[in-house]
């Protein structure tokens, strides 16, 4: 066989090991980032068009939070602003838009305290992303029922769907981190179970001029759970 065959197989078994390691590379990027971004990761595919421009969105998101001077709270300070979500879920019952508003302004407070930005509903999202993908629908869906309701379109039960969304991503900022927290025998440490739990969330019965849908209503206040 002579040199420049033996050259050009040596080539061609370079290129295809280079091909694999970069196929092994991308599928690595890809398994992080849904790891990371969660149920963000298959949003940003859809809105980006394809999964090579969501990674590029995904990765520069990356970058960006890495330029955040993020900052763990105070544990009086994380006790307060618990005490005044209490007080917040406890307006819902006489005025559920103006709880769901204070809701989402308080997320808002803590998310500055850490050291997010707080302008912007889609920049303050990204941010998220990068550490709470998986809380993330949460404020989304919160944040679209607030929507509606400012214009009078939102259901009691819908309000206080958005009251649930608003808490699970409220207690993740509120918890300590995970590294710093000793799990449990089932590997799962205490605030992200406190994390995951729904409040309870007392709904009052239909309104005057709302029409009692069958979730809402009820002649008396009922708790219900999430």
């Amino acid at each position: 066989m002579s040199t420049a065959v033996m050259v050009v197989i040596a080539l061609i078994i370079i290129a295809a090991v280079a091909a694999v390691a970069f196929l092994a590379w991308k599928q690595a990027r890809t398994g992080r980032l849904r790891k990371r971004f969660g149920p963000e990761y298959d949003r940003a595919v859809e809105q980006h068009g394809g999964r090579a421009a969501a990674e590029r969105e995904l990765l520069d998101r990356e970058r960006r939070h890495r330029d955040l001077e993020l900052r763990d709270l105070d544990p009086r300070r994380r006790e307060q602003y618990r005490e005044q979500w209490v007080a917040v879920q406890e307006r819902f019952v006489d005025a559920p838009e103006s709880a769901v508003e204070q809701a989402d302004g308080l997320v808002t407070v803590v998310m500055g305290e850490r050291g997010y930005p707080t302008s912007g509903f889609e920049e303050k999202a990204a941010h998220l992303s990068v550490e709470h993908g998986r809380t993330l629908d949460h404020y989304r869906r919160g944040h679209a029922i607030g929507g509606r309701a400012a214009e009078g379109k939102a259901s009691t039960e819908e309000l206080r769907q958005a009251m649930v969304h608003y808490r699970a991503l409220f207690e993740e900022l509120l918890s300590v981190p995970v590294q710093r927290t000793a799990p449990d025998e089932r590997g799962t440490a205490p605030d992200e179970r406190r994390t995951a739990r729904d409040e309870e969330v007392r709904v009052p019965g239909p309104r005057a001029g709302e029409p009692d849908d069958g979730r809402t209503g009820r002649d008396d206040e009922r708790t219900t759970r999430s």
